[in-house]
């Protein structure tokens, strides 16, 4: 290998080093960038050129993920200001009996939504309104953040069945239909998220529940942070959100109203709420119908590979200038811009940090290293992460359970970058590689490798991804946070990995 290919693998391995070390890592993926490209090119402005045209890659590539955020979060910015959101969930209140209960009901509910509205648009909405009331009953705060971070960040994220933009990455690699990817992936994430659920239960739940009067405290303390501003942020001076230790690179910053307190009557919802809170969940129902129906019988057309996320993205902005219509129609139109405007601003503030990172990892991809480096059109970019992989591939024993997890483990570096999906074509080329070497499957290699990469990146071991928005809106530091899952979420990508190899 070259020493471009060092200098490149010497940067991820920094990443982790600076991961440990509990350093904000976006500086450091900067200077990876422009020393790779200047060891590579041998020229300082290539290098330096590099770091710009990085940042612009990453956000191209990643767009289609801050739009669907910013959209919906637009939309349930607009169902706020009717009460709306919180009809939606309210009903939900009622299951939550005790700590055992709140722990089930959180994760199931998180999943659910966050299958359809993807997991960080909805944070706000579980935060106002499942957090306090499962917090009242015992649940400590940090064992709901698990909750909701493996079922959110972790299972919903890594299976992304009904969007479908995880599967189709992957499938560009693969030559696999995109669907054939999703159905594994659906079935990985689920395993590993019960797993993980599980560890989690008996070593953070069953036996820490809070005693009345810390849960009341608690409580208190989550209805006064709905009331106002959450933050969660972890870079520079900030402490709060990393218990003290510069946590990692995002700030974010979520407004959520607040239920009502134990001694006070929920307000009585209008009925423009009560039609936008049956209305907007019917409608995605329908278009998840619609989609399950396309793509497993043959009442309806199915829909093509890779426009779930349109589809998705689609109903939530008609939603939003229905619900905008719905609450004032004098002032629709400013209404609607200013939720836009709202939910672009939650979606930079919350993954923004992850472009700079994502650039430092694209400079290792052939499909966009030559843009980034300033190569002419249709030159061939260099591959430094897949031919560091590609030496190690030849010693990798070629039985399908050893290919299994060392796409695992490949997925999971690619994770590292923060967001977890900008390396999925690669992993799904390997996993096309792999699968005709070892005869394994590629579509289930490529649903491991997607499954190691954005249970990594999409949210529960990356601090400097989505988790801190988990962190800061349960009051928890990211950096415990991180350390309780670790163990829950590896146990459970084993065993799913293990799974896959043999039985799918």
């Amino acid at each position: 290998m070259s020493p471009a290919h060092w200098i490149y693998l010497l940067g991820l391995a920094a990443l982790i080093a600076t991961v440990v070390a509990r350093k904000n890592v976006v500086g450091l993926a900067v200077c990876g960038t422009f020393v790779t490209a200047l060891v590579y090119s041998g020229s300082v402005t290539t290098g330096i050129a590099a770091v710009f045209n990085a940042g612009i890659v990453a956000a191209r590539e990643l767009l289609p993920i801050f739009l669907i955020i910013a959209i919906v979060t637009a939309m349930l910015g607009a169902m706020r200001g009717l009460g709306a959101d919180l009809m939606m969930v309210r009903p939900l209140q009622r299951l939550v009996r005790n700590g055992h209960v709140a722990y089930l009901v959180l994760a199931v509910v998180t999943y659910l939504l966050s299958m359809s509205f993807w997991p960080t648009p909805v944070l706000p909405l579980i935060a106002a309104i499942l957090l306090p009331a499962a917090v009242r009953v015992g649940l400590p705060p940090l064992a709901a953040a698990i909750a909701i971070a493996i079922t959110g960040q972790g299972m919903a994220l890594s299976s992304d069945y009904i969007m479908g933009v995880a599967s189709g990455l992957s499938a560009q690699g693969a030559h696999v239909p995109a669907g054939a990817i999703a159905d594994r992936a659906l079935i990985i994430s689920l395993i590993a998220g019960v797993v993980a659920l599980g560890v989690s239960y008996l070593r953070d739940v069953r036996t820490k529940l809070l005693d009345p009067v810390v849960a009341a405290a608690a409580t208190l303390d989550l209805a006064a942070a709905g009331d106002g501003d959450v933050r969660a942020e972890a870079h520079g001076e900030t402490r709060r959100a990393a218990g003290g230790e510069d946590g990692g690179g995002a700030t974010a910053t979520l407004t959520a109203t607040g239920p009502a307190g134990p001694d006070e009557e929920p307000a009585k919802p209008g009925v423009r709420a009560r039609i936008v809170a049956v209305a907007v969940p019917l409608a995605f129902a329908v278009l998840l119908a619609v989609m399950l129906l396309g793509r497993f019988t043959s009442l309806v057309p199915d829909i093509d590979d890779g426009q779930g996320a349109p589809l998705v993205g689609g109903t939530a902005a008609l939603a939003l200038v229905a619900v905008a219509v719905v609450a004032d129609r004098r002032n629709w139109l400013q209404s609607c811009a200013d939720h836009f405007t709202d939910g672009v601003g939650f979606a930079f503030r919350t993954m923004g940090v992850v472009i700079p990172i994502a650039g430092f990892v694209y400079v290792g991809l052939s499909d966009y290293s030559a843009e980034i480096l300033g190569m002419p059109d249709g030159a061939k970019g260099p591959a430094l992460l897949l031919d560091a992989i590609g030496h190690v591939q030849d010693h990798i024993p070629h039985v399908p359970v050893f290919a299994s997890f060392a796409m695992l483990l490949v997925g999971m570096v690619i994770g590292l970058d923060g967001n977890g999906w900008p390396g999925l074509p690669f992993t799904g080329s390997l996993a096309g590689e792999l699968g005709h070497a070892a005869g394994a499957d590629p579509a289930t290699l490529a649903a491991i490798a997607q499954n190691g990469a954005s249970w990594t990146g999409g949210g529960t071991l990356v601090i400097w991804s989505s988790l801190i928005v988990v962190a800061g809106l349960t009051g928890v530091p990211v950096i415990d946070l991180a350390r309780r899952l670790f163990v829950p979420v590896v146990s459970g990508l084993v065993v799913a990995t293990a799974v896959a190899a043999v039985a799918l």
